[in-house]
């Protein structure tokens, strides 16, 4: 039996990508340490630093997960999200990306009213 058996755990291709990208940035980082070299140092620190976007533009593309949990016929790592495309509520990478979900509500302009411009506690001069 599994500790995490009814849990899911949001192992996606994003995430594994992403993972995996970071850590070759973080192994190349050190062996800049060790080979003493600022140029290998500058190359894996900008590996680690791609790992973001590469993590953030598989999510966009469907390869992520939404927050929160999913049902368990989707917990495997290479299911496909197909509500990506219309953003995941609560989801910062989809409201960066200019997405909104079908469920979040969009806030209409109000109408401005008449007299907006002026303020009650003053007076018109006349």
């Amino acid at each position: 039996m599994f500790v995490h058996e009814e849990v899911d755990m949001g192992h996606t291709v994003a995430g594994w990508t992403g993972s995996a990208t970071a850590l070759a940035g973080f192994a190349l980082s050190g062996t800049a340490v060790v080979a003493g070299s600022a140029h290998l140092a500058v190359a894996g620190a900008a590996v680690v630093l791609g790992a973001l976007p590469v993590t953030w533009m598989l999510h966009l593309a469907g390869w992520g997960k939404p927050s929160g949990p999913r049902p368990a016929d989707q917990w495997d790592w290479r299911v496909r999200d197909r509500a990506a495309r219309s953003g995941h509520p609560d989801c910062l990478g989809c409201r960066l990306a200019g997405r909104r979900a079908a469920t979040t509500p969009r806030r209409l302009a109000e109408p401005a009213a008449p007299d907006a411009r002026v303020r009650p506690d003053v007076q018109p001069a006349g």
